[in-house]
């Protein structure tokens, strides 16, 4: 068991991938402990993996995840997980907006007794308004529908204790959210502050669709108040329903002379469907998180991995997901 794993999600980041490695590699170095950096590629169609695979050769310390194909940033992290063997497991991402020198901080936490180090923002370069502005809203949102303790604007940069990551790697389901996962296991948290620099090089690889979707698995997985919408605005639009009802007698009694015509009635129609189509598309959600659970299917296929020995490989495989190969060079094979 080495003293830290780093574990680095990756996806087309061909442009960045060797200097995210030469920073880490120079910050690890000083850490006073045995390391290993395992960078994990989610199905990238560039030529990130063959980079890797060749830094991997010259250093024994870098090892690599294939999957199949690309299933998701916050499934790479927990294949990382599953196949560190640190004391403790460092999470960042590999376009360097999370600054790598601010694992030491983090290390010196850990060493002081917390078990999860987390990082917090305090600006975010290189940004658009609308981003920063919708993260706000997201995660102030997300605290007040969850009773899990999320620590405002934070991301997956996280130092986590060997005894986290065994939690988080006995947690089965399929639509992932760490970082909420990490404040429902609890244990003894901390933070360090920094401010968020601009993407080395590439493009981002959250546009707007992914960014939504990842709202609506922080929000599905740990609050179940959306599914009572139904019940409130069941509430509030009968209790509309009765003033209506009402007014429209008031007129009649009073023969205020209304017009009548089909207009107010198509535009309540619209509004009352509206309403309903909205609160199925609410359950829809629900009911699609149930269905991909039931299925019951591997969390991710491993394509084949470099610079693992056979113990760990197989210990991570026993961890929801499936081996689909063998291991390049310093691996030998593995039958499951």
């Amino acid at each position: 068991m080495v003293g830290c794993s780093v574990v680095v999600p990756m996806f087309n980041e061909e442009e960045v991938i060797e200097h995210t490695y030469h920073r880490l590699k120079q910050v690890m170095d000083c850490a006073e402990e045995e390391y290993e950096i395992i960078f994990v590629n989610d199905g990238s169609r560039d030529r990130t993996s063959e980079i890797v695979a060749g830094i991997c050769r010259k250093d024994s310390n870098v090892k690599l995840i294939e999957f199949s194909r690309n299933f998701g940033h916050q499934v790479a992290i927990s294949a990382g997980m599953d196949y560190a063997s640190g004391r403790c497991v460092v999470i960042i991402d590999a376009d360097l907006q999370d600054p790598p020198e601010l694992i030491l901080e983090m290390i010196r936490k850990w060493r002081e007794g917390y078990e999860v180090v987390y990082g917090k923002r305090l600006k975010r370069k290189g940004e658009s308004v609308f981003k920063k502005a919708t993260a706000m809203l997201f995660y102030r949102l997300l605290g007040s529908l969850t009773q899990v303790d999320i620590p405002l604007d934070t991301g997956d940069f996280r130092l986590i204790d060997r005894k986290v990551c065994h939690v988080l790697k006995g947690l089965k389901e399929k639509n992932r959210f760490v970082r909420g996962l990490v404040g429902w296991a609890g244990f003894r948290q901390t933070s360090v502050e920094y401010v968020r620099d601009e993407r080395f090089a590439g493009v981002t690889k959250y546009p707007l669709r992914k960014m939504i979707a990842f709202a609506l698995d922080g929000i599905t997985s740990f609050s179940h108040k959306p599914l009572k919408i139904a019940s409130y605005v069941g509430v509030l639009l009968s209790l509309s329903s009765f003033i209506y009802l009402f007014v429209v007698l008031l007129q009649k009694w009073f023969e205020l002379g209304t017009v009548p015509g089909w207009a107010s009635i198509v535009a309540i129609n619209l509004f009352f469907n509206g309403i309903v189509l909205m609160l199925l598309g609410v359950m829809g959600e629900y009911i699609g998180r149930i269905y991909d659970e039931s299925k019951d299917r591997p969390l991710y296929i491993v394509r084949e991995t470099t610079g693992f020995q056979r113990e760990n490989v197989n210990t991570a495989a026993q961890q929801p997901a499936f081996v689909a190969e063998g291991r390049r060079e310093q691996v030998e094979e593995y039958a499951g």
